[in-house]
């Protein structure tokens, strides 16, 4: 067990690096009850979350739409160093009996990696979580407070977190997306 740790842990670091990781395997929190993805549908702002090395910029938006493949088209937006950059990628069901629980990639190489939605009323706020375990020994974790507005209040905030840490999510590391000055000129 020791070697297996000693070859992997040098290797798969640098690419955690800027995500959050722990030991042992990933939590399996409980999802959407009764999730209607029409309702989902649409935009999304990123209020929160825990670091990404993919998400580094400001006014983060998640945009969803169902194909005429019935795939999801999920087209991620942030502005980066003062660019615009996008970032299509496609979400599938992985459970017809547990709806919020989707695949999501953004490669046609890349195998489709759990998005879960934890909560959302559609109208306001959505809690999503990603983890994925490296041989059961720790494990990569996402975890995004999503909004259809690019500011929530605070205690909306709050009580996000506090979801994810019923369901042994550790949030602590969350950052907040900067939406400022998003609307106008780059």
């Amino acid at each position: 067990m020791k070697a297996v740790i000693g070859v992997f842990v040098p290797v798969l670091l640098p690419l955690v690096y800027a995500q959050t990781f722990h030991w042992g395997p990933c939590p399996t929190p409980m999802v959407q009850p009764n999730f209607e993805l029409n309702k989902y549908l649409g935009k999304w702002y990123e209020i929160e979350k825990l670091p990404a090395s993919f998400e580094r910029g400001k006014c983060i938006e998640a945009n969803y739409v169902v194909r005429p493949d019935k795939t999801i088209q999920v087209l991620n937006i942030q502005t980066y160093k003062g660019k615009v950059r996008t970032a299509e990628g496609t979400a599938v069901g992985q459970d017809i009996r547990e709806p919020a629980k989707l695949g999501v990639s953004f490669s046609y190489f890349t195998p489709y990696a759990p998005y879960w939605v934890l909560s959302t009323d559609y109208n306001s706020v959505a809690l999503l979580y990603s983890c994925t375990d490296v041989l059961r020994l720790f494990h990569v974790d996402y975890a995004w407070i999503l909004a259809r507005m690019r500011i929530l209040p605070a205690e909306t905030v709050y009580h996000a977190k506090e979801i994810f840490s019923r369901d042994n999510i550790d949030v602590s590391r969350m950052v907040p997306t900067d939406q400022q000055g998003c609307d106008g000129p780059i």
